[in-house]
């Protein structure tokens, strides 16, 4: 510690209890507890837990059900598949900003982060102080709240305390991005926001990549653009959550392969398919991440990393979730790299014809026709898709042929072949 940094009070938490909905059933009931051990969270099931006839693991393969403590995997501070829960990047830079003044919070303590972040978590798990009483660190506030209060964390004023506690309630869903959670009686969504420092409009481009995956074929999470305070928002149904307060337990790709942040780049397409081989219950779940590949080449997402990737987890087996974060993402130049490998020589060309060449890799015998039909897909359906988005004449000439359908989409290093082209 340099003499002018501030000494913070040595009062980081030792245990957090994790709290779970079980499938079927509407309120949380004690899973077990987290406990600061040597710098890493052991997690152990609560005894009474263990007892329960309806209990399940929280994830199998890495927190079955047993008595005693489980550690980490190997370079991992916490169980991935409650890390699932916490926050990324945006949740935490709220919480940085609504805690700025507090010295007793240190933004770099994962226990401290997770009993400060909402309740309305990814998946089915919370973390609370107190085994015996669950108090939920959420409460609905209206838009126009939430954005001027994103807008104030963005440009880094400071936040009114009723403000600070709205906007605070959603910072348990992950993401880079500025978002808020809305309630709309049972239904839930998720509101994504865009920033005065976008390059494009990025919430229109993903509404229109979302219903194009959707007409191509790929179950994708329900959305829609609405307006609010002057502004788009883009609205995503949660699949996580179920009428009357049931949740559904999910987790990510990067759980399901056993890696850290720190190793994400590591993950790939087949290696994620053999784990939903192995643990799923769908039989043509090959197919499906294949056409998922495909209309994330064909749309300009490269953001396709394994947390952008997840699959529900009902005890026993996985099941791929609907598609979510289909974004666009900017672009310079035609060539371009998908985050995740789908080949087994870890190709990674965001090319359709590359794609093609190891669809035999997913179980699929008419990969051609599959993408062909996926093409022809977002060209028939692009005017449709950019009236629901809201895209001004500028939005789609800046995004066809450029991240939607760019010519380099068509062509691969790997072959010769060509795709047929198709034209605004």
């Amino acid at each position: 510690m340099t003499p002018s940094e501030p000494s913070r009070p040595n009062t980081r938490p030792t245990e957090a209890f994790v709290w779970t909905w079980l499938p079927g059933t509407a309120e949380p009931v004690v899973a077990g507890r987290l406990v600061r051990e040597r710098g890493r969270l052991d997690f152990l099931y609560g005894r009474s837990y263990l007892d329960r006839p309806d209990a399940i693991s929280l994830y199998g393969p890495e927190l079955p059900l047993r008595r005693g403590a489980q550690v980490p995997p190997d370079g991992m501070d916490v169980a991935s598949c409650l890390r699932d829960g916490a926050p990324d990047a945006w949740g935490r830079r709220v919480l940085h900003h609504r805690h700025r003044t507090d010295p007793s919070f240190n933004d770099n303590d994962e226990l401290s982060v997770l009993l400060r972040s909402g309740s309305n978590r990814f998946g089915a798990n919370d973390f609370q102080a107190s085994a015996t009483e669950f108090v939920p660190r959420d409460e609905p506030s209206s838009m126009a709240e939430l954005i001027y209060a994103t807008d104030r964390v963005i440009a880094g004023e400071p936040l009114p305390p009723a403000l600070a506690d709205a906007l605070g309630h959603g910072t348990s869903i992950g993401g880079a991005r500025p978002k808020v959670l809305v309630h709309d009686g049972d239904d839930q969504w998720i509101g994504k926001l865009s920033t005065s420092t976008d390059t494009m409009n990025v919430v229109g481009a993903e509404a229109a990549a979302m219903f194009l995956a959707g007409k191509a074929g790929v179950e994708v999470a329900e959305s829609h653009v609405v307006r609010a305070v002057g502004r788009d928002v883009l609205m995503v149904r949660r699949f996580d959550r179920l009428p009357g307060g049931g949740r559904l337990h999910c987790v990510s790709g990067l759980t399901m392969l056993g890696l850290d942040e720190r190793v994400g780049r590591h993950a790939t397409y087949p290696d994620l398919l053999a784990v939903l081989r192995r643990a799923g219950s769908d039989p043509r779940v090959g197919e499906a991440l294949f056409d998922r590949i495909a209309v994330n080449i064909a749309l300009g997402n490269t953001d396709d990393h394994a947390r952008n990737h997840a699959a529900f987890w009902d005890g026993r087996a996985l099941t791929l979730t609907p598609a979510y974060d289909i974004a666009p993402q900017p672009r310079v130049g035609e060539a371009a790299n998908q985050a995740m490998s789908f080949g087994l020589d870890l190709r990674r060309e965001s090319s359709l014809p590359a794609l093609v060449e190891v669809a035999h890799e997913f179980g699929v015998r008419d990969g051609a026709a599959r993408v062909e039909r996926i093409v022809a897909a977002v060209h028939d359906h692009w005017g449709e898709a950019a009236e629901q988005a809201r895209l001004t004449a500028a939005d789609r000439e800046f995004l066809w042929g450029r991240q939607i359908l760019n010519p380099a989409a068509t062509r691969s290093r790997f072959t010769s072949g060509w795709l047929p082209d198709h034209e605004s």
